[in-house]
């Protein structure tokens, strides 16, 4: 019997807006001047914020926080194409897809101040509490999707990791699992290159990321993550592939993680100014900004109109969350299991 060779599959990258502003009229989706706005406004607030965060924990006003300098296209994009009614299962670097939803950034703060209260998700959303470990959200999402699916609902699931989640085991059981269901769930991994120190290239041998989708029998495609139209249309056309009960999708946000892993990492011990500084290039926010200059969309005023404002709300989001009183020690304790141990008991006495 001859013997059948299989063709790899062919990943597709999609690219809509070009480091120059430029954008290919044929993949544009159709944005109206206040949506596109929105977009830029969205990621000015959070990239506001996220200096400020910066800020506050030099500061000490704040604990290790996780910066999303650089990949705010990625964030803000594929949330935009988001429903309020829609589960979010994030990583621990999502504030941006946080701040597009709408959540709360007084209470964002208070989180990365150590106040759990602050992940306690508002009625009106389906966001689960910030996930450190890395990789075990996507078992947590898949399930969910199952749910979803036994009930008939007109909803799917996103769940953001990076590209280090990618060697967890709870990676490749996610996938399976969501392949072998056929779930309405989208993963959507920032590859940012870095996995703390280890680079990309040391994750996996794959070419791509997006690749890995197909072994577990649905699409990946790779998208420009720095663009933040590409990013949008990835991400609206996987959730609406997902809410026709047609399956997952796998979007690899080529990306790149412009500030240190955390607060607690120091990246020029690992890689290069050289490499950085192509990066800076690609930002997502100036290459908008190109783009809405040629549309007569941007100028001087608006900018610093955008830029107040944005500084405005989190000027007043740091004032609420600072104001809020302390929680009470116990409570550590109080809600950790259905009744105290002995342990827990004389730990409270000793406290």
């Amino acid at each position: 019997m001859p013997e059948k060779i299989i063709e790899s599959c062919n990943v597709k990258r999609l690219e809509v807006l070009d480091e120059k502003g430029n954008a290919d009229e044929s993949l544009m989706p159709p944005f109206s001047d206040e949506q596109i706005k929105k977009m830029y406004e969205l990621l000015i607030l959070s990239r506001t914020f996220d200096q400020r965060a910066l800020n506050l924990q030099r500061e000490g006003r704040l604990g290790t926080y996780a910066s999303i300098l650089g990949q705010e296209a990625s964030q803000i994009g594929s949330a935009f194409a988001l429903e309020k009614s829609d589960w979010i299962f994030p990583s621990f670097r999502e504030m941006g897809v946080y701040i597009t939803m709408g959540y709360p950034l007084y209470m964002l703060f208070q989180y990365w101040s150590g106040d759990e209260r602050g992940v306690k998700c508002p009625d009106d959303l389906n966001i689960f509490p910030v996930c450190v470990p890395v990789g075990t959200q996507l078992p947590h999402a898949v399930g969910a999707a199952m749910g979803v699916k036994y009930r008939g609902d007109k909803k799917a699931v996103a769940c953001y990791f990076g590209d280090g989640g990618t060697s967890e085991g709870d990676f490749h059981e996610g996938m399976n699992f969501a392949g072998v269901f056929k779930l309405p769930v989208v993963f959507i991994c920032q590859n940012n290159h870095w996995a703390i120190s280890v680079p990309r290239e040391k994750q996996t041998a794959s070419k791509t990321i997006a690749q890995k989708a197909f072994a577990y029998g649905f699409e990946g495609i790779q998208v420009d993550g720095n663009d933040v139209f590409a990013v949008y249309k990835a991400a609206r056309e996987a959730l609406e592939k997902a809410k026709k009960d047609n399956g997952p999708t796998l979007i690899e946000c080529f990306t790149y993680r412009m500030s240190d892993h955390t607060t607690a990492d120091d990246a020029i011990r690992y890689r290069s100014k050289e490499e950085v500084e192509a990066w800076r290039a690609k930002d997502p926010i100036l290459r908008l900004k190109l783009f809405m200059e040629k549309k007569g969309l941007w100028n001087n005023q608006y900018q610093t109109d955008v830029e107040s404002k944005a500084k405005e709300t989190v000027d007043e989001a740091v004032k609420r969350e600072e104001a809020i009183e302390h929680p009470e020690p116990k409570d550590m304790f109080t809600f950790t299991y259905e009744k105290l141990t002995q342990r827990q008991m004389r730990q409270m006495k000793e406290l």
